[in-house]
């Protein structure tokens, strides 16, 4: 039996703004919105906190059975639960950021997240972004965004969130972080970051996120009017 519900994947670079317009776009259209990147950066936590050895495979799986994500939606913003305690904003500093993608990275923790994924989209319509949405998660989603920015607009973006919840961090740390991620995310074995085929291309370089919001809206009314 075909599936109801309608599906948006948004995969994009780091920093590129995925979660700022996914977000507004859920909230519009009344869609779920999942964060797939915050179930990454949870897990990098978990992992860092235990202090679990990346290179144990092991000791990789026995974790991953004792972590359990949860998505709480409220007015604010989507609160991110790691085993019931919120990590909303933990999960956003630099620590996080600079183990995510190679946490990412690892075949056993994609493959335990894409089934939490793929259970959460199985019944609602869903606006989910991240890196592997539209290719791996759900290559038959029903409309597919692929994000991308400027090296420098992304930069800049990352610098003001951080500094503005008073991060102390630099602007060649903030390139450097990203210019690594990007190079885990693009060349991983398992689920690398690379557009799909039917996806369209958005460059949000020089757009505020009211254009943005426009333009995958039309998509999306293109797509139910057909």
């Amino acid at each position: 039996m075909a599936r109801r519900n309608f599906i948006i994947a948004i995969d994009g670079y780091s920093s590129c703004g995925k979660s700022t317009v996914a977000k507004a776009l859920a909230k519009k259209l009344h869609f779920v919105f999942v964060d797939s990147g915050a179930m990454y950066r949870a897990v990098t936590l978990y992992f860092l906190r235990n202090e679990v050895d990346l290179d144990n495979t092991a000791a990789v799986v026995q974790a991953l059975a004792d972590i359990h994500i949860d998505f709480i939606p409220n007015t604010a913003q989507t609160q991110i639960l790691l085993n019931g305690e919120d990590i909303s904003e933990e999960i956003r500093q630099m620590a996080v950021s600079e183990q995510v993608s190679e946490v990412s990275a690892i075949k056993e923790v994609r493959h335990a997240m894409v089934a939490q994924q793929q259970k959460l989209g199985s019944r609602r319509n869903i606006v989910m972004d991240g890196r592997d949405i539209g290719t791996t998660v759900f290559p038959d989603a029903d409309l597919k965004i692929f994000m991308t920015a400027s090296p420098s607009v992304r930069a800049e973006r990352r610098y003001a969130e951080l500094t503005a919840k008073g991060e102390n961090v630099t602007m060649e740390e903030i390139q450097e972080n990203l210019s690594h991620r990007d190079h885990i995310d693009s060349t991983r074995e398992e689920s690398p970051l690379r557009q799909a085929a039917d996806a369209l291309i958005l460059d949000n370089s020089d757009l505020t996120q009211d254009q943005q919001l426009e333009i995958v809206l039309n998509e999306y009314y293109k797509i139910k009017e057909a």
